[in-house]
């Protein structure tokens, strides 16, 4: 945790007054770019829940699957985008589909995003020789888990044991069912299809970042770099399982960028990295906003 708290420090430490400066001679164009781009991104995931949603058997509107997927966005400051959730609970107002049904497509929604900026990553690692270990222990994680998901004896003796005591003994077959749908989006084919989909919608938003480093003045990393970058800290940040990945991906990116192989300007860094994060992880909190008032609105007629 002092880790952590002293990376989020660091990002957010300099001269105001030089960073100000430095924002005077910025091209915005890179920032409506990358407000693009995060859209695409979107756009691609949503390819992505639809899949995840024929797979499972839920057929539903593709307007109101759109509103659904777009309300998640909102909670994408929960830790992991566990919050993302939401999408089931909405699911089963609208159209009364069980949760135990979808709450497995979040779940792998999330495990196909790591696996998409991992495989980035992992090139960048490549090419550039940064961050190796992060990488190595994120693919380590990943590879666990998708072991157990391959590997039912002992996950199903673990959900065994946690709902032994009777208090939550009744939550033992609904896990169990979770657990067989979350195995089989995580069959060879869907995931393989998924994660097709996931690798170029993260490259979208690496791709941003790239853009707004370069658009300071001055100012130069290489694309490829910017994608290891912002794929590595993406993942430091979800593995933290703090809310956003806050502090430890703004963090990083500017660590990175400063000491890392990009040699950045320090304000420069800063302003790329706040800039990033507006037109990513905040714009896409405002967008779910949007669609979850909507959603709202539509369940309260479907209520009255």
């Amino acid at each position: 945790m002092l880790v952590i708290v002293a990376i989020g420090a660091y990002s957010l430490a300099g001269d105001l007054g030089q960073l100000g400066d430095r924002l005077g001679g910025f091209g915005w164009w890179a920032f409506a770019a990358t407000l693009a781009l995060a859209t695409t991104n979107y756009a691609l995931r949503f390819v992505r829940w639809q899949l995840y949603l024929r797979h499972q058997d839920v057929r539903v509107p593709t307007g109101d699957s759109a509103i659904v997927f777009g309300s998640g966005l909102s909670l994408a400051i929960t830790p992991a985008k566990l919050g993302e959730l939401v999408k089931s609970y909405l699911l089963r107002e609208l159209h009364g589909v069980a949760v135990t049904r979808t709450a497995p497509v979040v779940v792998a929604e999330r495990v196909t995003d790591l696996i998409a900026l991992l495989l980035v990553a992992v090139v960048g690692v490549a090419l550039y020789g940064v961050q190796t270990t992060l990488v190595l222990g994120a693919a380590g994680l990943i590879g666990f888990g998708l072991a157990l998901l391959a590997w039912p004896r002992p996950t199903r003796w673990l959900v065994d044991l946690v709902t032994r005591p009777a208090r939550l003994r009744r939550l033992r077959a609904p896990l169990l069912e979770m657990y067989a749908s979350l195995a089989s989006l995580c069959g060879p084919t869907t995931l393989l299809a998924a994660t097709a989909i996931a690798v170029p919608a993260w490259a979208c938003e690496c791709l941003g970042f790239g853009l707004i480093i370069n658009a300071f003045p001055g100012a130069h990393c290489d694309i490829g770099l910017a994608f290891v970058i912002y794929a590595a800290t993406t993942i430091a940040g979800a593995l933290s399982f703090l809310p956003g990945g806050l502090g430890v991906t703004e963090g990083g990116m500017t660590l990175l960028l400063v000491s890392g192989a990009a040699h950045v300007e320090r304000a420069t860094a800063i302003g790329a990295t706040l800039l990033t994060r507006l037109a990513t992880l905040w714009f896409a909190v405002l967008v779910g906003l949007a669609f979850l008032a909507i959603a709202r609105r539509k369940i309260a007629r479907r209520a009255a």
